[in-house]
């Protein structure tokens, strides 16, 4: 009898354990702090090989529940010039997770070449690439190079401790063919001119290690603006670069 009722005992405290951490991990998911779904315009200013280019790019961002209280989001990116038309096209998707966003596949295609692409395979637990041999474990939190943007975003919108200059924020990040870690930096509050006025910003630095090469990328976010990119630079090793200011916000039902 004894032996019974100890048995019971020991399975009310298995099961409390078990609805304890599923509240904990709903809390935890419940608590990321999405952006609003939304369509970004921006002018684009380039240097490519010395030649200066000028365009636009448009970024939709939207995010979704499916019938069974699923979260997904996606990111399309286009950037046009003229005469040439859509010169790149990139796009990220997959699941929202009680780490923010968690790609499944994201993709890039270029004027004149053929689409790549990059698979966050869940059931394997790897990182694949259609131009590349290379294979990455995914451990968690693993983003893309569209998605970083965005999960930095999320991050900082679910931030309840005031943002400091020197915080850093630590992405492992995966390209067309492979993939680093990434670490962005607050450098500063500033105030950035745009055409919707002067914003108050966050003005964050992503700079390849000291002892390495590659590409550097400076991002201007509005906290106003639901923290929406309103600049967002982007500096190559070869001397290439790119300067992305926003244009317009237009806000997109759910």
């Amino acid at each position: 009898m004894k032996t019974n009722n100890m048995s019971a005992h020991w399975r009310f405290i298995y099961l409390l354990l078990v609805c304890s951490l599923s509240s904990l991990a709903t809390a935890q998911t419940n608590s990321t702090n999405l952006p609003p779904n939304a369509e970004l315009s921006y002018q684009i200013k380039s240097s490519q090989k010395g030649i200066p280019i000028s365009g636009e790019a448009s970024v939709v961002w939207t995010c979704t529940t499916t019938n069974e209280s699923k979260k997904t989001y996606r990111v399309q990116s286009d950037t046009r010039v003229p005469i040439l038309g859509r010169i790149l096209s990139s796009s990220s998707e997959g699941d929202i997770n009680e780490q923010g966003l968690a790609p499944v596949l994201f993709k890039e295609k270029r004027l004149r070449k053929a689409e790549s692409q990059t698979r966050f395979d869940r059931d394997s637990k790897l990182i694949s690439f259609s131009d590349s041999d290379l294979q990455y474990p995914i451990k968690g939190g693993e983003q893309d190079r569209l998605s970083a943007t965005w999960q930095l975003v999320t991050l900082l919108r679910s931030q309840r401790q005031p943002l400091k200059v020197g915080q850093e924020w630590h992405f492992f990040v995966a390209g067309l063919k492979d993939a680093d870690p990434w670490r962005f930096t607050l450098l500063e509050h500033s105030k950035q001119r745009t055409a919707l006025g002067e914003l108050d910003v966050i003005h964050l630095l992503k700079a390849p290690p000291a002892d390495a090469r590659g590409q550097r990328v400076e991002l201007w976010l509005a906290p106003e603006l639901d923290f929406y990119p309103v600049r967002i630079s982007f500096h190559d090793e070869n001397g290439d670069d790119l300067d992305q200011r926003l244009l317009a916000i237009k806000k997109l039902h759910p």
